[in-house]
């Protein structure tokens, strides 16, 4: 019988189901009944804020930007029970990543590479890390044709059974879109993937971990919006988050060298709008790890970004607020907001007070984020000072509400 011979039957028995009157309407509606909140069962976290029990989770990102690298490193951790970037697991777990592009043994130069950055044994991992790669075999939960979408059930059940034997607590499975074979524009079809792998997560309770690729943003910031393909997937999430590289503005402001910067990757959950300043951000860096066979990988490495007040006390504060009000020169001119003025810039009485360079960019980073940070509070502001005999004003910087030691 032809396939579509096949097709047809079963559409034709689909039309003979059996009437509304013998559906059980029950497993789609049930009464509320109160509890007592109290007696809820919590969120089952794995990975705060990203990873949890019986829910699909999604990083999105432009390609090469480290999400791979990322979410390995991530799994590492949940498989040690240990905190590799910053993050401590709820639990110790099993973890299961498919990687559908790469061969299996740059899989394992990645796992390598990530276990020397971070000093792991192979008794860390061995039982408790598995890996598979889609140049061995094909993973694909669901297929398109012209007759529309047909989930794989004999894949999908034998997914639950070898995540429930081995007990596996989280799957990633990167990229999503090694993992069907539907049109990624196709909200339905993309609702119906999502979906399953949604239930793979509730029927087993394990946290998926979705990896997918942005479309074009003509190199605008990334949203979680910007994801490739239909909305749908991002609707099935219970959390996503974007990666990009750190931006020219970012590394000056961190004090990073501009050409450093592709190394530095920050970490944003939701719109990117929305997203706290470079010093509150979440970030991680790829550090270039040598292997003893020659080879270098990039292993993710937790990174922090200096605080700008680390060491910095009331005293040093009221230092700052003397040598902004003794003004500069013999003649005590004062000091301009603008960092485009030269030697008259605020931020040369602010490094002289406090022993920085300006010329060292990490220092000048600090500076800039100490005196924004003094505006805000008050410590300091603006005013509107004439500074030619026509009535041209330009913003300085004065003292505001005086420290108290």
């Amino acid at each position: 019988m032809s396939e579509a011979v096949t097709r047809l039957a079963a559409v034709v028995a689909a039309d003979l189901a059996p009437p509304p009157e013998s559906i059980d309407a029950a497993r789609w509606a049930q009464p509320f009944v109160w509890r007592d909140p109290a007696t809820l069962p919590p969120r089952r976290w794995l990975y705060k804020p990203h990873l949890i029990r019986g829910f699909v989770s999604l990083t999105v990102s432009p390609g090469g930007v480290g999400k791979s690298t990322l979410t390995l490193c991530e799994a590492l951790a949940l498989a040690s029970g240990r905190s590799l970037l910053g993050v401590m697991p709820a639990e110790r777990t099993r973890v299961w990543c498919w990687n559908g592009e790469d061969p299996t043994e740059e899989i394992e130069r990645r796992i390598q590479a990530a276990m020397m950055h971070h000093q792991l044994r192979p008794a860390d991992l061995e039982g408790w890390l598995f890996t598979g790669s889609g140049r061995d075999a094909d993973l694909v939960v669901a297929e398109q044709d012209r007759f529309g979408v047909a989930v794989a059930a004999p894949v999908v059940d034998a997914l639950i059974q070898f995540i429930g034997d081995n007990q596996i607590g989280a799957v990633v499975i990167d990229p999503f879109v090694s993992s069907h074979r539907v049109a990624e524009n196709d909200n339905g079809a993309i609702d119906r993937v999502a979906k399953t792998w949604a239930r793979i997560a509730n029927a087993t309770g394990c946290a998926v971990e979705l990896v997918h690729h942005t479309r074009k943003t003509g190199g605008a910031d990334v949203s979680v919006e910007d994801g490739r393909g239909a909305s749908a997937l991002l609707a099935a999430a219970r959390h996503a988050r974007t990666l990009r590289t750190m931006n020219e503005q970012e590394a000056d402001s961190l004090g990073v060298e501009r050409i450093d910067r592709p190394a530095y990757v920050r970490i944003d959950g939701g719109k990117a709008n929305l997203s706290p300043p470079a010093t509150a951000a979440v970030w991680f860096r790829l550090a270039n790890v040598h292997l003893p066979n020659g080879d270098y990988v990039q292993a993710a490495s937790h990174w922090t970004p200096p605080d700008p007040f680390e060491g910095v006390t009331t005293a040093d504060l009221l230092r700052v607020q003397n040598a902004i009000k003794a003004g500069r020169g013999e003649a005590g001119e004062g000091w301009r907001a603008n960092v485009q003025t030269g030697d008259a810039w605020v931020g040369h009485a602010i490094a002289l007070a406090l022993g920085l360079d300006v010329g060292r960019p990490r220092e000048a980073a600090r500076v800039r984020e100490l005196l924004r940070t003094w505006l805000v509070s008050g410590a300091l502001v603006k005013a509107e000072r004439s500074i030619n005999a026509k009535g041209k004003t330009a913003p300085f910087v004065e003292v505001g509400r005086w420290a108290e030691l």
